[in-house]
């Protein structure tokens, strides 16, 4: 990891920025102990990203797919071979145990090595004219500078499907990551994308310090240069910057918050149904917005089902998310904690039932189950990131589509049950942007269309980003005299 702890300043230009702003220390949440002391950004530094990202749009819309290809497979071949310094960056920066680390590395490995083939896609259309002499195209053509917010759950994989869909299509991009995660989702990416050769000012990141994310947004709004915000983050954020880009006219990717399902129907597999379930609930602390926030499971199994969920529940290793096998690990810091704590015991204080977990050791949370929860604890409704899960035993699969459809998210969903036909009539009732039978909540890959709707945001991954990071240009060529009414 010394390599990476080389550049904690901003990435400007293609230039690792002097140490001319105030730092602020970057904590590993297991430890607490100082992973590395990272520039606190301005808004002047934001402004200097902004000039070279605009500066290096031209020549990289230009630059000719191959040569495009040839970087971003670069880039994967770096990010694959420094596996083992990623794994250990995102232990000591956000917690993330080596499971969900090495799928992240391979995830984002994956989306470089699609993504280097998207600038040989379509880039638009031969129109009919109704005109006589008149041939027409649709032009797909870059927006120019997008500017990307990337969390600190799920980092790494998360900052480079930011960074990727843009800049496959041909704009350049500032990175703004979360200041709980300045490197791995952030200033790591500079290292890799310099190493692999991208012309200088066509990859830019500004980092800045807790609570301290203000003026470097009001730089990306207000600035003319930047078209369009790609951003991850919780609904509420979401909104507000929605409603500052409409205002201004810009376009906006949202992937926001979700309060995702899963239904156990009366003939799944109960074995398979708890191993789904774990995963979904439990991955990565429950720091995931695909999380499986609440199971409804058929009565009839419901007693089986929770007694096989609570003993998979408890074997699963808790603690130091550095060592092997560890998995469950630290909240991302003490405002998590705090919260998921307040809502287990408002549940509990209304009524509700711990099955196992419900107390902490430093910052990790058993992972918890609770049944009986009433509908008006804030578990029942609003994202609660951590290793929580409600059980809720129905009587019918309409009770449980009731149950399910009853939010304003719509991120994604998991359908349960032997009966594929039947699956899949369910999944079309669902008002959400993914369905997964027979799948955890969290079964994203790279060429997917991820994403969501209603609370959950709107804008889709994969090669679909087409649509959010570029635009149509008509473009008309008349052959002869045309013939006007003046």
């Amino acid at each position: 990891m010394s390599k990476i702890l080389e550049h904690t300043t901003h990435f400007i230009g293609g230039r690792w920025s002097a140490p001319d702003s105030a730092t602020f220390p970057d904590h590993n949440p297991f430890t607490n102990e100082v992973v590395a002391q990272v520039a606190a950004g301005t808004r002047q530094h934001a402004q200097a990203a902004i000039d070279a990202a605009h500066a290096a749009f031209p020549a990289w819309a230009a630059m000719p797919p191959g040569q495009r290809q040839r970087l971003f497979l670069a880039a994967a071949d770096i990010v694959e071979r420094r596996t083992e310094d990623f794994v250990r960056l995102l232990a000591a920066e956000t917690g993330t145990a080596s499971g969900f680390a090495r799928f992240q590395i391979r995830w984002s490995v994956d989306l470089l090595r699609q993504a280097a083939n998207w600038g040989y896609r379509p880039v638009g259309d031969v129109l009919r004219s109704d005109t006589p002499g008149r041939f027409a195209m649709a032009v797909r053509k870059p927006l120019g500078v997008v500017a990307g917010f990337a969390p600190w759950n799920g980092a790494f994989c998360l900052a480079w499907r930011t960074v990727v869909l843009p800049m496959a299509f041909g704009n350049t991009m500032v990175l703004k990551p979360s200041e709980e995660a300045p490197l791995s989702a952030g200033l790591v990416l500079a290292e890799v994308l310099e190493e692999a050769g991208f012309p200088a000012g066509t990859f830019n990141v500004v980092t800045h310090g807790p609570g301290e994310a203000a003026p470097i947004a009001d730089a990306f709004f207000e600035s003319p240069h930047v078209r369009s915000i790609n951003f991850t983050g919780s609904s509420a954020t979401g909104r507000m910057l929605a409603e500052r880009a409409g205002r201004a006219l810009k376009r906006i990717v949202l992937e926001l918050g979700g309060y995702n399902p899963l239904l156990v129907l009366e003939d799944a597999d109960i074995d398979q149904a708890v191993n789904t379930t774990a995963f979904g609930a439990f991955f990565h602390q429950g720091q995931i917005c695909m999380n499986t926030r609440k199971v409804l499971v058929d009565r009839s199994i419901a007693d089986v089902f929770v007694d096989r969920l609570a003993a998979k529940t408890r074997s699963l290793p808790a603690g130091d998310p550095a060592l092997p096998g560890t998995v469950i690990g630290p909240l991302i810091n003490d405002r998590a904690l705090a919260q998921v704590s307040q809502r287990v015991d408002e549940a509990v204080a209304l009524g509700a039932r711990v099955v196992t977990g419900g107390k902490a050791n430093g910052r990790v949370y058993e992972p918890t189950i609770l049944v009986d929860v009433p509908a008006q604890a804030k578990l029942t409704c609003e994202e609660t990131f951590g290793p929580v899960l409600i059980v809720q035993a129905v009587d019918s699969t309409e009770d449980a589509m009731s149950q399910a459809l009853a939010t304003p998210y719509g991120l994604c969903a998991g359908i349960l049950t032997r009966d594929a036909q039947r699956g899949l009539a369910l999944a079309e009732r669902f008002d959400c942007g993914m369905v997964h039978i027979n799948g955890a909540t969290m079964a994203g890959e790279p060429a997917m269309p991820n994403g969501g709707v209603k609370d959950s945001g709107w804008g889709r991954s994969g090669h679909y980003a087409i649509e959010d990071f570029t635009e149509i240009r008509l473009t008309t060529l008349t052959q002869g005299a045309l013939h006007y009414p003046v």
